[in-house]
């Protein structure tokens, strides 16, 4: 059984000091509380007291007590010394000289602080991670360190390295073998035989039907339709999405139906039955409800964009076509009636004030006028024009565009009734009428004649009224069933994103009221989210604070007013902001950052991953998505070959060389087997923590200020997962990456979404989804992120939200008191919060911000359900409401203090930095993203990601030397200076060609850093 899942330097540093402990771990593990004093002030002399605490916090750091209590870092000396109120840190020196005192020290800390054997835990340790490798599936790594953590927080002292490497080991092969035993044994002998068919290659074929299987459709048709719902009844005939997998994980299963979703069909079949069919399994489960999901996406973009939307292209296009008849139709009407209007009307004299009268006695003598100007004829063919190309009176502005839709009835004639029959829908009491007229669509399909009493009238709303029962070419007593099967579709489509009508065969497009928190289950969960959210279980109190809040906000502000110079108010009362002027650039600051940047070393892309590898060991957390250990001499080297290959956006040709680790094959396997989002999202936490450790970046900011903006891609290829937006994607459709920053420069995760949606249906979706750092607490967003909806459930999550609000005038600001006088806001502050209504939905308030704090569902579908056409449901009104205070609060901030307003303004500066140098790197084929399937396009802005903040990290590391290294000769280095420097230099790495993969010997950990003062030779 192999254990040897740790590098050598990570064996090396386990349970010993790998460099100086960050600030942050000096304060959380080195600092001396008043147990702590009280212990170590029993001691006589400073090099005792300084070689006590030594030893107390190094085994609360470490997990050991070292044999050697002086080999520490100076770092930590010094920290302990500065709280003992000890000057000189060179006594510790003299602690080390009488073993017998470390001895005694050693025994007094481990009594007094009960400390423990691992012989006495390692019972409780294979529980613990038992369970841990059962409901997470995580690496050995991951769990190892999981494992020291465990018992440093159980001051537990630690093994031998190996001990505990396979304890590990073991206990985490057991897991996967129970899963794989679990999952195997729900399976019948029928099952068993059903499943492994999918492994085999039908004859004539030239994939395995598990290959066939998992390809989602691609293009936008009605054909395309059709096949995914044929895809989604073949596999929902396998029969296996009816087992009951309640009792595995959600993680694991997902895990297992990963690796048979990405994984060979011929590297599953050599393994074990257990694991082979327990993967198949899972992998059945997911295509179930995957294939549905894929179905209603395909039938979501159809309908909106290649019926609707092109019908209402084509009706404007059609316009435009006749528009030159119909404006001669109406100028030859004009000047008829002009004549009747002059010949018919009696004539006044605007001098004298005499009134003639008409000027032609009879109807025949005005029409020989008429016809001096426009012959009968003429006229009467511009009246039948008029008739013919401008629609009834009472007809609404879409009756064309519907007249047009309901003329491609063959895109949607071949899928209708599979619709019906494949996808298990069903409907909340809104969205019962629509859903009973779906399914009775096939019915209606094909036939002569349709009656009224056939069809719900009720779903006709205007112009549909007049399509579907008064066509012209209806027989008396007759409805258009087509029209009206494009009525029913058309309110389908707006009530599916609403989740009125829902799948419950689908997990996307699923109910959202079956996944929120409710009954015991909210219940047991409800403590903990208002404690972690810091929100009570009663409003009255909570909600009579926030308007004295409010209230003393805007009394503050307004008593400032007539000394702020930043604000306006317009006659009618509305706020307008004084343009923030641009920060200047001392001399200072830019000689500081052309020293620095000068003084980077000159690298290859691929030497930047390689060396941040080195010193992070991000590269062992690409794990095998077989669950199997690396086997693979040089793995780093071929990860890092694959990051440039999809983050540069290159393929593979340019990595390719003759060396073992740089084979085409060899690139492949690894690629397959190892890159997905999960392993680069671990990776990712690695670098995120290892840039906070680092000075400069605690300059920058300390990590709780974020920032989330979308970065747009052309995908030229067909996909469902793409949307057009003629402004960002030209004729082509597209994605975007939705991504958030702190104000360290580390990018925190992100998620692919298709088109250019509103940020704010995704913002608090990226939040609580980031690969790691600190949890951000003020969120920096431009204005599509806004919504009063947003405001209130960021606020509710305990976030301060801070978009940018570009249209600040025509933004309306609330009050709670009607009758208090805010003084120069009294206009502008021209709506009321209903507190009363927040009070009334609180408990479901509370249910909802629970649902997604806990993960139980997408804040992304939370938001589509709280507004339906455009307008709140009274839940969504309640909650707009409680945003509203938030809201004003933060207009208000806006206006009283100017270093917000440029916080805000230097966070998505700092955010645009990053996704130009993401443009610099992601160059490759025009920087447009070849990818097909969401996973795809998840994975290489993934491999993107994790480049950028590779680079990020290793010119922080170095600015931060060069800065060291410029103080210490004397340069002018300021602190404002310092933390005004950006870490998106690139002009010292090479992005470009092909790459050097060799690592040069780095015996202090760095390169050497160039002179700044030689000309620049490259």
């Amino acid at each position: 059984m192999p254990v040897e899942f740790l590098t050598d330097e990570q064996a090396a540093g386990y349970a010993a000091f790998r460099g100086a402990p960050s600030r942050t771990e000096l304060e959380r593990f080195f600092f001396l509380d008043d147990a702590d004093r009280e212990l170590i002030e029993g001691k006589r002399r400073a090099h005792n007291r300084l070689g006590f605490a030594v030893q107390l916090t190094t085994a609360r750091y470490l997990g050991v007590f070292q044999d050697d209590p002086v080999d520490v870092p100076a770092e930590v000396v010094d920290y302990l010394a500065e709280q003992l109120d000890i000057a000189d840190v060179s006594v510790l020196k003299a602690y080390g000289e009488r073993e017998n005192t470390r001895l005694e020290h050693v025994r007094e800390l481990r009594r007094v602080l009960e400390y423990r054997e691992f012989a006495g835990a390692e019972a409780e340790l294979r529980v613990w991670v038992d369970a841990r490798a059962w409901t997470t599936g995580e690496g050995p790594k991951a769990l190892f360190d999981a494992a020291v953590g465990w018992l440093r927080e159980r001051r537990v002292l630690l093994p031998g390295v190996t001990t505990l490497t396979r304890l590990v080991a073991s206990v985490r092969e057991a897991a996967n073998q129970r899963l794989w035993d679990t999952l195997y044994g729900l399976l019948n002998t029928g099952q068993r035989a059903v499943l492994d068919s999918l492994l085999s290659v039908p004859p004539g074929a030239r994939v395995s039907e598990l290959d066939r299987l998992r390809r989602g459709p691609v293009r936008v048709s009605g054909p395309q339709m059709k096949w995914s719902l044929e895809r989604a009844e073949e596999i929902a005939d396998l029969g296996i999405g009816v087992l009951d997998v309640a009792g595995i994980p959600p993680r694991r299963l997902a895990e297992l139906s990963r690796y048979g979703v990405d994984g060979k069909a011929t590297l599953l079949k050599r393994h074990g039955d257990s694991r082979r069919l327990a993967t198949l399994l899972a992998t059945a489960v997911y295509l179930t409800s995957r294939a549905v999901d894929d179905a209603l996406d395909l039938l979501e973009v159809l309908i909106a964009t290649k019926l609707l939307a092109r019908a209402e292209r084509e009706t404007v296009k059609e316009k435009i076509k006749t528009l030159p008849r119909v404006e001669r139709a109406g100028a030859k009407l004009a000047t008829a009636f002009q004549v009747v209007f002059e010949t018919t009307s009696e004539q006044v004299d605007t001098d004298t004030g005499e009134i003639s009268p008409p000027s032609v006695e009879s109807f025949q003598a005005m029409w020989e006028r008429i016809e001096a100007v426009v012959p009968r004829s003429e006229l009467a063919a511009a009246i039948a024009a008029l008739f013919e190309l401008t629609p009834p009176l009472d007809s609404d502005a879409d009756e064309a565009w519907r007249a047009m839709l309901v003329t491609r009835f063959g895109t949607v004639r071949p899928f209708l009734k599979l619709l019906v029959k494949v996808v298990d829908f069903d409907a909340t009491p809104e969205g019962e009428a629509v859903l009973d007229a779906l399914k009775s669509l096939p019915e209606l399909m094909g036939r002569k004649k349709v009656g009224p009493a056939e069809i719900d009238t009720g779903l006709l709303t205007g112009s549909w009224r007049r399509l579907v029962l008064s066509a012209p070419h209806l027989e008396p007593g007759a409805v258009d069933w087509k029209a009206y099967t494009f009525c029913v579709l058309e309110q389908v489509h707006r009530m599916l994103r609403s989740k009125q009508v829902f799948a419950k065969n689908s997990s996307k497009w699923g109910d959202l009221r079956a996944k929120l928190l409710s009954g015991e289950a909210w219940e047991q969960a409800k403590p903990t989210v208002l404690a972690s959210l810091g929100l009570p279980a009663g409003a009255g109190e909570h909600l009579a604070a926030r308007a004295a809040l409010l209230d003393g906000m805007y009394r503050e502000v307004a008593g400032r007013v007539p000394d702020n110079a930043q604000i306006v108010f317009g006659d009618d009362g509305r706020l307008h902001f004084a343009a923030l002027e641009p920060e200047p650039e001392p001399a200072s600051l830019l000689d500081l950052r052309a020293a620095v940047n000068a003084m980077l070393p000159r690298v290859d892309l691929p030497e930047v991953l390689l060396e941040v590898f080195s010193w992070t060991g991000a590269d062992q957390e690409f794990t095998s998505v077989t669950g199997g250990e690396a086997r693979l001499k040089d793995l780093h080297v071929t990860i890092a070959a694959l990051l440039v290959a999809h983050g540069c956006n290159v393929g593979y040709t340019p990595v390719i060389s003759g060396v073992d680790a740089l084979k085409y094959g060899r690139l492949s396997h690894v690629d397959q087997t190892y890159l997905r989002l999960a392993t680069y999202r671990a990776a990712n936490a690695t670098l995120i923590q290892a840039q906070a450790s680092i000075g400069l970046a605690s300059a920058w900011g300390g990590g709780l200020v974020a920032s989330v903006d979308g970065m747009r891609f052309v995908v030229p290829v067909p996909s469902v997962y793409a949307r057009p937006n003629p402004k960002y994607f030209g004729r082509r459709g597209g994605a975007t990456w939705l991504n958030m920053i702190n104000d360290q420069a580390a990018g925190l995760g992100g998620k692919v979404v298709a088109g250019t949606p509103r940020d704010s249906l995704y913002v608090l979706d990226v939040l609580y989804d980031r690969d790691g750092g600190k949890r951000p607490e003020m969120i920096v967003t431009d204005t599509a992120s806004y919504s009063d909806i947003v405001f209130g459930l960021l606020t509710l999550a305990g976030f301060a939200y801070a978009p940018q609000l570009a249209d600040l005038p025509d933004q309306k600001m609330w009050r709670v008191d009607r009758a208090a006088d805010y003084g120069a806001f009294q206009d502008a502050a021209r709506g009321r919060v209903d507190l009363a209504r927040i009070e009334r939905h609180w408990e479901d308030i509370l249910r909802i911000i629970g649902s997604i704090h806990t993960g139980a569902v997408r804040a992304y579908d939370v938001i589509r359900m709280l507004s339906r056409e455009g307008r709140p449901t009274p839940l969504g009104d309640a909650i707009a409401h409680y945003g509203r205070i938030a809201k004003t609060l933060h207009i208000l901030r806006l206006a009283d203090e100017p270093a917000y307003r440029r916080q805000i303004k230097v966070q998505a500066n700092l955010q645009e930095g990053r996704h130009a140098l993401a443009r610099k790197i992601f160059h490759g084929r025009a920087g447009q993203l070849y990818q097909r399937y969401q996973e795809g396009m998840e994975d290489q802005i993934g491999a993107l990601g994790l480049v950028l903040n590779a680079l990020v990290l290793f010119n922080t590391r170095y600015m931060d030397a060069a800065v060291t290294r410029l103080r210490t000769e004397g340069f002018d280095v300021r602190d404002r200076d310092v933390a005004r420097l950006s870490p998106f230099v690139r002009s010292h790495v090479n992005m470009l060609g092909r790459y050097s993969f060799q690592l040069p010997e780095l015996p202090d950990g760095l390169r050497p850093l160039r002179d700044p003062d030689e000309a620049d030779q490259g």
